[in-house]
């Protein structure tokens, strides 16, 4: 394509130079590095630890949004070169464990699902208020199936009534 008068990446400022009629391709040395690279900083979610990235997902406690959070995972998790098995895995495990926290919440509240990224491990913690908290049983099929899905599962209650399921999906694991 031909873009009159304009010739990609000066190569001192990285701004676009003005060539009249020619075009030509920049040469590796004059492309951007990969926009990720370039931003990607740790960050530090609330409590201190160090990852990658952290993406928060704050969202109504109905089961209408869930697609949200499913497509959310699988977006993250091919950024970590997840494959797609593991992908549609998080998918279902996201499913079950909001599906175990919805029957809990109380009805105008917030669903919250907190993404932690690292090398080739994403931790996803689902969150909800609940009227009479306590914890998911382990004992169960959905529990199970979980566990086959994740890897790592764990709950835990927070003393202002909330409940959350961890999850933890390594890589290759």
């Amino acid at each position: 394509m031909l873009v009159r008068g304009v010739v990609p990446l000066d190569e001192n400022s990285g701004k676009l130079q003005s060539v009249a009629g020619k075009r030509r391709r920049p040469r590796d040395n004059d492309r951007r590095r990969d926009v990720t690279e370039d931003t990607a900083a740790p960050t530090a979610p609330p409590g201190g630890r160090e990852t990658a990235d952290y993406v928060q997902v704050k969202m109504p406690a109905e089961g209408a949004y869930l697609s949200v959070l499913r497509t959310a995972a699988a977006g993250l998790a091919a950024r970590l070169d997840f494959t797609l098995d593991e992908i549609e895995d998080l998918r279902i495990a996201i499913d079950e464990a909001c599906a175990m926290l919805l029957a809990q919440a109380i009805p105008g509240t917030a669903l919250e699902c907190v993404f932690e990224l690292g090398a080739d491990l994403v931790t996803i913690t689902v969150s909800v208020t609940a009227a009479e908290a306590r914890m998911p049983p382990r004992d169960t099929f959905a529990w199970t199936v979980l566990s086959a899905l994740a890897g790592s599962v764990d709950s835990r209650l927070d003393p202002d009534d909330r409940v959350s399921i961890v999850l933890a999906k390594r890589r290759g694991g």
